[in-house]
């Protein structure tokens, strides 16, 4: 993209109903333009095209082909990404992809190198730490408001999906699980809080061999278990900091604080009522506890603190901005950096993940072989984020 004033060309591959919220989000933003969707179903792309007002539906093919494309926004399933991806960095595009980044290491390793020998970028979601909760958080510790981290704790408990997805098969299928389902929320908030993970241990278990899915026109109807659905790991730092997870969908209740994170001089913590989402989110409350205080106290502090304004400003982005990362990259791309949420992160919290589900199988510590740059906060320039906001809808209309 020689043209640093022109709007990021996107291809979208994969219409399914995610797709919703990235279009809606990236429809905010001058920067970018999704020009061409496609799937593998014509009518299902044409109904897309035809809902956000986007001007091409067209097959996969025609999206790698196309010179005029900067960049293909991969929302495929799971199982399609690496291929997908692979197929737009030989195109010469840039790749943005929904998680997980791949389903196996070797994937993650080839499609990293491909990107640095072609000159591109990738990035990958989740990119929910752009939201103002965990900028936040981020500040927090970036001020030294609860001195040098020392712990942290990430529980999720959920009786699984099929009470609310009518189709939740692929939750209980190989690359399925809590793990890599919510595991990419948490475990990318830990690295960008604090810093990459290097070594992990953990067991796991499948509860149900069978569930039934409780909702829609398949209700009744039984599906097999393939993966286990409730995984509990240790986590060491590279910074020295430890923690424990728990992402499970074999509880139907729990009063567990969500994310926690534990400091020399105090606690962060970010309580979360919704056991579906969790970190799943882009703004929510952010509660902050040090040796000097009695009581919790709400962050951030009331306006007028200008110590605080970029977490305060951050706010600005919607519960759910999914989309931001692109944009990011976009920008990534124009400025000559890497994105915040890029490839490196995505395959480092990949790598995490996988060395979780190894280790019950050999019963000791798993090396995390892989690191990553620790992505920047936002700065209250960034598009979306407090007084921009307006003037990016205001262009957007």
């Amino acid at each position: 993209m020689s043209d640093r004033t022109k709007s990021f060309r996107v291809g979208l591959i994969g219409c399914g109903r995610i797709s919703d919220i990235y279009l809606k989000t990236l429809a905010r933003f001058s920067q970018v333009k999704v020009v061409a969707c496609a799937s593998l179903d014509p009518a299902e792309s044409r109904a897309k095209a035809e809902q956000h007002g986007i001007g091409r539906s067209c097959t996969p093919d025609e999206i790698f082909a196309d010179p005029s494309i900067d960049c293909v926004l991969n929302l495929t399933i799971p199982a399609a990404h690496a291929e997908i991806s692979r197929n737009a960095l030989n195109a010469g595009k840039h790749v943005y992809s929904e998680k997980p980044f791949v389903m196996n290491r070797s994937d993650g390793r080839a499609l990293l190198q491909l990107a640095k020998d072609k000159g591109l970028l990738i990035g990958n979601a989740p990119d929910t730490f752009f939201g103002g909760r965990w900028q936040t958080v981020r500040r927090l510790i970036d001020d030294g408001a609860i001195g040098a981290p020392t712990g942290v704790f990430a529980h999720v408990g959920t009786h699984g999906t099929e009470r609310h997805n009518p189709n939740p098969d692929f939750y209980y299928q190989s690359g399925g699980g809590p793990l890599l389902d919510l595991g990419p929320y948490y475990l990318t908030a830990m690295v960008f809080c604090l810093g990459p993970v290097e070594r992990v241990a953990g067991m796991a278990r499948r509860t149900f061999d069978r569930r039934m899915i409780e909702n829609g026109p398949r209700h009744g109807e039984w599906m097999d278990v393939e993966v286990d659905t409730h995984s509990l790991s240790l986590l060491q730092f590279t910074s020295g900091v430890i923690g424990s997870m728990t992402m499970s969908f074999d509880v139907w209740d729990s009063e567990t604080p969500r994310f926690e994170i534990y400091g020399e001089d105090g606690t962060i913590g970010i309580p979360d009522p919704d056991p579906v989402h969790g970190a799943n989110l882009f703004d929510g409350d952010v509660w902050l506890k040090t040796k000097d205080t009695s009581r919790w106290s709400h962050q951030p502090r009331p306006a007028g603190r200008e110590h605080w304004q970029v977490a305060e400003n951050l706010h600005g982005l919607n519960r759910d901005s999914r989309g931001v990362g692109l944009l990011d990259l976009a920008l990534a791309v124009r400025e000559g950096r890497q994105p915040r949420a890029s490839g490196a992160l995505a395959y480092h919290v990949f790598d995490v993940m996988d060395a979780i589900e190894r280790a019950p199988r050999f019963g000791a510590y798993q090396t995390v072989e892989s690191s990553c740059e620790v992505p920047a906060p936002l700065s209250v320039d960034f598009p979306g984020s407090g007084p921009q906001i307006e003037q990016e809808l205001a262009h957007a209309r």
